[in-house]
């Protein structure tokens, strides 16, 4: 590779130097909540942008038009830009979202206190992923700090809408020409290089009969047996998705859940509304429209079956698969070869079932892939559970890993 063991030594040497100024740092992170819903997220920025500021990288603040912001289902968003440029050559965006999950119940650590308990930080995005603001930020501060002649430039992006698609951070940013960057890192864990990613249909079904006492049900329609019937049509089509297999390793196939059910007035009243939400994974090979019209017939047919019943559908999300692109073979075997190095293992190139932001830029046709710090899985991270958390260790080695990457790529 074109830098040298020394450099990596010089990188390392700088990097733990500044651990205890990067835990600060993202302990004042998470000690702000972003909390989506509601999605105020602004303030949040303000004091990143701040900390950044302070640290020498200067922050662009971009507040998204609230009209936009309120479409999108949020409160507020300023989405955070750092232009680092050092002479010709391409542009490698890290790209990180500030927006998270409510923390829910079973917390045994104050899920915005960010505390340190035996080697781990705790807080609610601790993993996913104000760590990556962290991960990023370090990683430049590293890699200028080392005195060394750099070509091209590094765009740090932090936005504030994953949780809901995407729209009003990275595909507002893009659209505004706030950036335009050759390659991208995209926030993710440190012990995989994430290549591709699954698609993601979520919608909103409301099922409509007519209320009537329970004494006397026949005078009325009864909404929530129709949605029975609905839901098990739905559930039935996981059966059949369990036949369709990707070709991307660590992808399987697709898959449907229904997360939230609501409805109906009192015990003693036939139910005449239900709503309740899906989510539909979408593996790299499905075509979204096919999926959807999929689902919708599904839907469809069996509410047919009940008279009297009508339903409205409404899709909420459709974010699309992220698939590989020509161009990141030399981003994903340079982030391949730092990680196995620093983390004493191999470190493979996987397609993951998750769906992030980062396929906004490869729809605009930027190569991009995911790593940053966190654990092996999702699960181990408690991301969006009790208790979210993140091995320091795993936050400073997956800081030298980008430090080495963008030395490499830039030097």
């Amino acid at each position: 590779m074109p830098t040298s063991p020394l450099d990596h030594i010089r990188l390392d040497t700088w990097i733990d130097a500044h651990l205890d100024e990067e835990l600060r740092f993202l302990q004042s992170l998470i000690q702000v909540p972003t909390d989506t819903p509601p999605g105020n997220n602004a303030p949040h920025a303000e004091r990143a942008a701040d900390l950044l500021d302070a640290m020498g990288l200067h922050t662009e603040r971009h507040p998204v038009p609230a009209d936009l912001v309120h479409a999108a289902g949020l409160q507020s968003v300023t989405n955070l830009v750092v232009h680092r440029r050092y002479g010709d050559g391409p542009t490698i965006a890290l790209n990180a979202h500030g927006d998270v999950v409510p923390p829910g119940d079973g917390w045994t650590q104050d899920p915005y206190g960010g505390a340190v308990v035996d080697g781990s930080i705790y807080g609610r995005a601790a993993a996913v992923s104000k760590s990556d603001f962290a991960t990023y930020a370090f990683a430049v501060r590293a890699i200028e700090a080392l005195g060394y002649p750099l070509k091209g430039g590094v765009d740090l992006l932090f936005t504030y809408d994953e949780e809901f698609g995407g729209e009003v951070g990275p595909a507002w940013l893009l659209a505004q020409k706030l950036t335009r960057p050759d390659l991208l890192i995209a926030a993710g864990f440190s012990y995989q290089v994430i290549t591709a990613h699954n698609g993601c249909l979520q919608m909103e079904v409301t099922v409509h009969g007519q209320m009537a006492h329970a004494a006397i049900p026949e005078s009325g329609v009864d909404a929530l047996q129709a949605a029975t019937r609905i839901l098990s049509a739905l559930y039935a089509q996981n059966s059949l998705y369990r036949k369709i297999r990707s070709q991307v390793e660590g992808i399987s196939h697709p898959y449907l859940n229904v997360g939230l059910i609501e409805g109906g007035t009192n015990t003693n009243v036939v139910p005449g509304r239900i709503r309740f939400k899906l989510d539909r994974r979408m593996i790299p090979e499905e075509d979204p429209a096919v999926v959807e019209a999929d689902i919708r017939r599904v839907i469809t047919q069996a509410a047919a079956q009940v008279p009297g019943i009508t339903v409205d559908i409404r899709r909420m999300l459709l974010a699309k698969a992220l698939k590989p692109l020509p161009g990141n073979k030399l981003l994903v075997d340079t982030l391949q070869f730092h990680a196995s190095a620093v983390f004493g293992e191999p470190v493979p190139a996987l397609g993951s079932p998750l769906y992030t932001d980062a396929r906004i830029f490869g729809e605009a046709g930027i190569p991009c892939v995911l790593y940053g710090a966190g654990p092996r899985t999702v699960r181990e991270s408690h991301a969006k559970r009790a208790d979210e958390r993140l091995a320091l260790n795993d936050l400073r080695r997956a800081t030298q890993v980008v430090a080495r990457t963008l030395l490499d790529l830039l030097g």
